[in-house]
């Protein structure tokens, strides 16, 4: 086991150096700082003192090497959209809001999607099968965004029915320590539309990785030897069948935070999402760079805490 993290600790790290290679030459290509700060009658005088003070007048290699070496000191660089605010100041302030919205969505398509993925497995061609069938269809038949669109709308008319005001997204994140009704009013909607769409995608795994295990031999032999329903389900057939599921909420959650642009955009939450959005309209290529480098290091260590998980839920598996 012990050899198993520390090879998968050196992959994990090879694939993000390799994403940072990518990155760093995508950002390079796209063009200079001077292209976004200076105007077009910009002399080359200035353009020269703009990307001294930028450093990308260096060596690419020089450039890279510096990179990496502030990148793991916590230093992304300044940004080009908001001067006087660092990188990392951006994205400490925005996280929070992508975290939380993320783990709601997540918490909600889980507590949906589990049970009902038990269920359709269990009453397989059954009313309540059927149902979820339709459920996981809808799920992924709908994107979030219209959905969330929807929903928007459905609380204006509602509200201007109802209290003869409309309703209007927030306009500033608050965070649960500060005021938690006005936090979970800001997330509850957009985590719901978010999370239908996630949970159909878990109802479905669950359901069909649950339907193979209980095909197997032991589970058979289990109903032979007289044992219930539930405690065949609970005690044997889940916990096996567990393994994809767990891939699967470990996949969603990382797309989660790599995937709620549009989502915070229909919401008006100032999350990493957005600030994606704002960072690209404006050519801000120290945030975009940085990140493109947080997303994929949430997708590399969820990977890397899923793998460990496995040991932990199937003694079958070994590493060695």
């Amino acid at each position: 086991m012990q050899r198993f993290i520390l090879v998968r600790t050196l992959h994990s790290f090879i694939a993000l150096w390799i994403i940072s290679v990518i990155v760093f030459s995508l950002i390079r290509i796209s063009g200079s700082p001077a292209d976004a700060l200076l105007p077009e009658e910009a002399t080359a005088d200035q353009i020269a003192t703009l990307e001294e003070y930028w450093g990308v007048n260096d060596p690419l290699h020089v450039q890279y090497f510096e990179y990496i070496a502030n990148m793991f000191k916590g230093n992304f660089g300044d940004s080009f959209k908001w001067r006087g605010r660092t990188t990392r100041e951006l994205i400490a302030q925005r996280i929070p809001a992508t975290l939380q919205l993320a783990g709601v969505a997540l918490l909600i398509s889980v507590v949906v999607a589990v049970p009902l993925g038990i269920l359709s497995a269990v009453k397989k061609d059954t009313v309540p099968d059927f149902s979820g069938k339709i459920f996981a269809l809808l799920g992924q038949s709908l994107p979030s965004f219209w959905l969330g669109i929807l929903i928007i709308l459905g609380l204006l008319i509602a509200s201007q029915n109802i209290f003869g005001e409309p309703w209007l997204p927030p306009i500033e994140y608050v965070s649960p320590l500060d005021d938690f009704g006005t936090n979970i009013s800001q997330l509850v909607w957009p985590a719901l539309a978010t999370g239908y769409r996630y949970s159909a995608v878990i109802a479905r795994m669950t359901r069909s990785a649950l339907l193979d295990v209980l095909r197997e031999d032991y589970v058979r032999t289990a109903y032979a030897k007289g044992l219930t329903p539930r405690k065949i389900v609970s005690r044997h057939a889940l916990r096996n069948a567990f393994l994809p599921v767990i891939t699967i909420i470990g996949m969603e959650f990382s797309f989660f935070i790599g995937g709620l642009v549009v989502t915070e955009q229909v919401f008006n939450l100032n999350g990493l999402g957005r600030l994606m959005v704002d960072s690209v309209l404006y050519s801000d290529y120290t945030v975009i760079q940085a990140l493109t480098m947080v997303i994929v290091a949430v997708f590399v260590l969820i990977n890397f805490a899923i793998d460990i998980l496995y040991a932990r839920l199937d003694p079958r598996i070994r590493y060695t």
